[in-house]
């Protein structure tokens, strides 16, 4: 039986660098992101059905209003993003291990209905000041984006016990090592 696997972390504590690693490094474990739905435009070269799913806000919401979503968030007026459970069940059935990398309160609502199928992992930064510096040295985010970054990580920080397993990323290697002992111990379970 295929199973979830549910990433969450704040901004800047290098999940996507793991989640990317894992996948492209270790094909054997048959890890596949979910495709996600969204109310944007496609940017560039983005297909339907391939980078995310193109729905109107309309549509959007008359999919929330059907209780088609494991979990979704409305960033911006009229700007949605949700994972949908026909997906999901697409992805399994097709043999994929489905990855998910969402904000904590999705990543909690995935593992709440899944259950014991999937697995939850929470990459924490080893300190906020830690964090701000790895925001900083981005060199992405203007300081007041950093500071409101930082706001919203110390409040993602308290979710983390509601995570079935908080990886410390203090050194991006060994951090990758624990998430991977992790990820395959439960696909092998």
């Amino acid at each position: 039986m295929n199973k979830l696997i549910i990433f969450s972390a704040p901004s800047g504590s290098g999940k996507s660098t793991i989640v990317q690693w894992l996948m492209q490094e270790h094909p054997e474990l048959r890890l596949y992101f979910s495709i996600s739905a969204t109310s944007r435009a496609p940017r560039g070269t983005e297909r339907h059905g391939v980078e995310y799913f193109f729905l109107t806000p309309e549509e959007f919401r008359q999919r929330i209003a059907d209780d088609e979503f494991l979990e979704y968030e409305e960033v911006y007026q009229d700007r949605f993003y949700g994972t949908l459970k026909s997906q999901v069940e697409r992805q399994l059935e097709a043999g994929q291990n489905v990855v998910f990398d969402v904000d904590v309160k999705g990543g909690i609502n995935i593992k709440h209905f899944y259950g014991q199928r999937a697995m939850s992992i929470f990459i924490q930064p080893p300190s906020v000041e830690e964090l701000r510096r790895r925001l900083q040295l981005r060199g992405t985010d203007t300081p007041e984006a950093i500071e409101n970054r930082l706001a919203k990580a110390e409040y993602e920080l308290t979710f983390a016990p509601q995570f079935d397993h908080v990886v410390v990323n203090d050194n991006i290697d060994e951090a990758k090592a624990e998430t991977l002992r992790i990820v395959s111990s439960f696909l092998l379970d």
